[in-house]
């Protein structure tokens, strides 16, 4: 029950948070508000994760994780429920702040609980992975039941905040799930500190050479994955010249790929070291990038409105997700295994701020190269990151293994006091 318990609750957020997209068209025609105040939306989701991340990841364990999370579920149920009692554009705003603070709480308590569910590193990596895909298949979800909700007749009609009343029954049953779960929290309880402590503690942790390593990693893999996720719609209307809802339905393909490579690797991570798997993956990446790309020349100058006319770049590109899909899950899995789970907390919390500004940054360097180099080269840009990372991840390697081997010599120590 614990793993349903995990992707359930991962599944609710990834519906939630990736819903942004489809409220900023709908409060547009339901509202009648301007492109340029419905973007805020946005801000107000990653600016809120980013914040919050900082300030409660250093004392989330001394508030116990099952109870943070029960908490953030129960805010989400009551937020929920406000959206279409309160159908005002300001309470969207509400609605993504209150989203934002409660996913992070929610990813800092989930990706803490690991360290006390796992058995080993192979099977922290692994539930990772498959943890992620289910995030992955919450987005991909979240597209088709939001459209169920909106009228087709009439787009503005009111009648798609009704969703918010599914999503905060999801949120109550997740909160019952919580309150019967299996987590022994006792370990945390008996190294807990003072709260200026654990905060210094956060704050020092992101110096060690092994979390800079990482941070570098995470920052630059988001920054790829957004950018891609974020601009695939436009690149299919803009360079495949497929009609805009054609281009948007399309882009799921980049989520469903990525679904399905962090379900394989689940099983892969299960077998063979993370270092050699993500070595390949991301080299694969590369050359799918440089294979794909040259494909949207030559497409139909007419709009292209059906999935049987599309040409094959617009199926062939997206499949990256497949290559870069165990990457992110795997390094946070390395690098939490190779610390105390004392640790865990405040370096969730790390994961957290700088996904979210790698995430941001992504998406605007790649809105840039839009307007400077055009769709079609736009994407090519990613070749650089990915390098970057295949070199932080040699040293990711080298200090996570002086790591675990600085901690086998101390628990051995210990052991002989």
């Amino acid at each position: 029950m614990t793993r349903i318990w995990l992707f359930l609750t991962y599944i609710i957020f990834a519906i939630l948070l990736n819903s942004v997209g489809t409220v900023i068209l709908q409060v547009q025609n339901s509202f009648s508000v301007v492109p340029s105040e419905a973007a805020v939306l946005e801000a107000y989701k990653d600016l809120s994760i980013a914040l919050t991340s900082f300030l409660i990841a250093s004392f989330l364990a001394r508030l116990g994780y099952r109870r943070s999370v029960m908490l953030a579920l129960a805010a989400m149920a009551v937020t929920c429920l406000a959206v279409p009692a309160l159908p005002h554009f300001w309470m969207t705003k509400v609605l993504f702040l209150m989203t934002g603070i409660s996913f992070a709480v929610i990813k800092v308590a989930v990706f803490s609980s690991l360290g006390l569910i796992a058995k080993d590193q192979k099977a922290h990596v692994s539930t990772m992975n498959y943890l992620e895909a289910f995030f992955m298949f919450g987005v991909m979800g979240g597209y088709f039941i939001f459209s169920a909700f909106v009228s087709p007749q009439d787009p503005g009609d009111l009648q798609w905040l009704n969703v918010y009343y599914l999503l905060a029954g999801l949120c109550a049953l997740a909160l019952v799930l919580t309150m019967f779960v299996d987590l022994d929290e006792s370990e945390l309880r008996h190294s807990a500190k003072p709260l200026t402590k654990e905060f210094s503690g956060m704050i020092s942790l992101s110096f060690q050479p092994l979390v800079v390593v990482f941070v570098m990693s995470v920052f630059l893999y988001v920054l790829v994955e957004q950018a891609i996720m974020s601009w695939l719609p436009s690149y299919n209307s803009q360079v495949l010249n497929l009609t805009p809802a054609l281009g948007i339905q399309m882009a799921s393909i980049l989520a469903a790929s990525t679904a399905m490579g962090r379900l394989l690797a689940g099983w892969v991570f299960r077998k063979y070291h993370w270092y050699p798997v993500l070595n390949t993956a991301l080299v694969l990446a590369g050359v799918l990038i440089l294979l794909a790309l040259p494909l949207a020349a030559g497409t139909s100058s007419e709009p292209i409105a059906a999935w049987s006319q599309a040409p094959v770049a617009a199926y062939v590109f997206p499949m990256i997700g497949l290559c870069l899909a165990p990457v992110y899950p795997a390094i946070n899995s390395v690098v939490l295994s190779a610390l105390p789970v004392r640790q865990h907390a405040p370096m969730s919390g790390l994961i957290v701020v700088f996904s979210a500004l790698g995430g941001t940054l992504g998406s605007l360097i790649t809105g840039r190269l839009f307007e400077w180099v055009g769709g079609a080269q736009a994407f090519y840009g990613a070749l650089l990151p990915l390098a970057a990372i295949l070199l932080a991840l040699y040293g990711l390697r080298h200090y996570v293994d002086a790591n675990v081997s600085q901690q086998r010599r101390a628990d051995h120590s210990g052991a002989a006091l």
